[in-house]
């Protein structure tokens, strides 16, 4: 028989029990922050050698240690950036009977501007005192400018945004049938509009 003054004592197993139930749960349902990135391959350890182009192909982004951008050598505002990148990529060219000019371009056809999509280069130079932020933020308008071409040729040819035809394409739900359907048309666009984002140096001939 206990006696009176005697505490009695507490099981605590299902309490551990509820405890390691609860972990768990708290593990599956947190949410975990993501860090913000670029989709980018990282340049060759080897040095980059010198790409040399005429310089009426070559659209020259400087951002400096303040975060200011230049674009062309001219003060520029973050949000007119990608209007600015999406003339100068669409611009076209003159035409004076050259059969390969870009017909599908809607651009001002600015003889110092890029001569063809498939020609034109952006440049971006990024003093290294600049902050992450604003650099991302910079090639994400820069990457919008030529979605937003690529959009427009997609539904053109394809009846279908660019952006929502590689969706479908990766996405593990679809047919392997519409797949290669997908990249057949992901290609062609892409061919349209190549992205050709540089960070090297560049050398003018002309």
């Amino acid at each position: 028989m206990a006696r009176n003054n005697e505490i009695p004592e507490v099981n605590a197993g299902s309490m551990a029990d509820i405890a390691f139930l609860l972990l768990i749960f708290f593990l599956v349902t947190a949410t975990i922050q993501t860090d913000m990135g670029l989709d980018r391959k990282l340049p060759s350890k080897e040095p980059t050698p010198p790409i040399t182009f005429n310089e009426r192909n070559v659209f020259r982004i400087v951002l400096n240690k303040n975060d200011e951008l230049m674009v062309e050598s001219k003060v520029m505002q973050l949000k007119d950036l990608r209007n600015a990148a999406i003339a100068f990529l669409d611009n076209g060219g003159e035409i004076q009977g050259d059969k390969n000019h870009c017909n599908y371009c809607m651009g001002a056809r600015n003889p110092n501007s890029s001569d063809h999509p498939k020609e034109a280069i952006i440049s971006l130079n990024s003093d290294r005192e600049a902050t992450y932020g604003t650099y991302v933020t910079v090639q994400n308008e820069l990457t919008a400018a030529y979605n937003e071409l690529r959009n427009r040729e997609s539904q053109r040819l394809f009846n279908m945004d660019f952006v929502e035809m590689e969706k479908r394409y990766f996405d593990v739900e679809t047919p392997s049938e519409i797949k290669r359907e997908l990249k057949e048309h992901i290609l062609a666009i892409r061919d349209l509009f190549p992205m050709q984002l540089s960070e090297a140096q560049t050398n003018q001939i002309k």
